[in-house]
């Protein structure tokens, strides 16, 4: 049966021809915006150790977290490669040579195909791309971008620290190495977002075209903002057939080639508040199939080139 979104393991089997997986590790960065350099209190969501499993643990050395990876990994799953995800955090928001150091430790490892690091789209600039680029020569290289909205009043509610005009100036910037591949992060289902609003992100993303892109619906961690507001009455999450309808209009409007790297969530059940469905990962990705097919929706139906 033909696919009705291009799914991240559709790409990796047709890139590689072998079995990789994607392994997260926290390689001891910050963020301007809970160091203070632009707030202290982050984004209304965030909560890493609620993201990232080697941020709930106690820090440890970034090359055994990837020699545990590899060999979880392996075992579980019958990986033969990995992409190593620069997960927690922004990491692109250090020194040049702090960056370098820590991206280098992929080159101790023979099995590592990919490096694909997580940042916000301020924290870019051509120094950092350019040390970036060095990196394709070897290995696959992605730069997967917070975005999680194209609005601006949104953006400023959810504190994000940063505009719809400073992920723009990042793509265009990345889209000088060729070799880089954008990958976009975002969230369905923000506070006063209107299904208006979340399909004219999916269509202004779709006109970019990226390599790549992450979809999450909102859910609230313990520890967060969100929690403070949830817990008031202030703001509410997606049930799951609302999920379910945004999520595959969302990506009728995106560019047929976007690879879809997650159109889901994941959160351990001690972290999560609400709603309690995303720990249904299997279902919520077999319900997608199915509303996709019933309703003869597919990737791309409604992308205007």
């Amino acid at each position: 049966m033909q696919e009705r979104y291009y799914k991240f393991s559709s790409y990796l089997k047709r890139r590689f021809s072998q079995k990789v997986h994607k392994i997260s590790v926290d390689a001891g960065f910050s963020c301007p915006n809970r160091d203070g350099t632009k707030s202290k209190e982050g984004c209304i969501f965030c909560n890493n150790r609620g993201f990232s499993l080697n941020s709930r643990i106690s820090p440890r050395p970034l090359e055994l977290q990837i020699k545990e990876g590899m060999d979880f990994n392996r075992a579980r799953f019958g990986a033969e490669r990995f992409i190593i995800y620069f997960q927690a955090y922004t990491n692109t928001y250090a020194s040049l040579g702090t960056l370098k150091e820590r991206y280098d430790t992929v080159k101790r490892f023979k099995d590592i195909v990919g490096i694909s690091i997580g940042t916000r789209p301020d924290c870019i600039d051509e120094d950092i791309l350019s040390l970036i680029d060095s990196y394709t020569e070897d290995y696959e290289v992605w730069l997967e971008y917070g975005l999680q909205t194209i609005h601006e009043k949104t953006l400023a509610f959810i504190n994000r620290g940063h505009t719809y005009q400073d992920f723009l100036r990042a793509v265009e910037l990345t889209r000088k190495r060729e070799k880089i591949k954008v990958c976009a992060h975002v969230i369905i289902g923000l506070p006063g977002e209107s299904m208006e609003m979340v399909l004219e992100t999916a269509k202004e993303l779709g006109r970019l075209k990226l390599e790549g892109i992450k979809i999450h619906p909102l859910h609230v961690i313990r520890g967060t903002r969100l929690e403070e507001m949830f817990s008031q009455g202030l703001t509410e999450t997606l049930e799951l057939d609302e999920y379910l309808e945004l999520v595959t209009r969302f990506l009728e409007y995106l560019w047929p080639e976007t690879v879809i790297q997650r159109i889901s969530a994941n959160c351990p059940r001690e972290f999560l508040v609400d709603p309690l469905w995303i720990l249904q990962k299997g279902r919520i990705l077999e319900k997608i199939e199915e509303r996709l097919l019933s309703e003869s929706k597919f990737q791309g139906r409604l992308w205007v080139g």
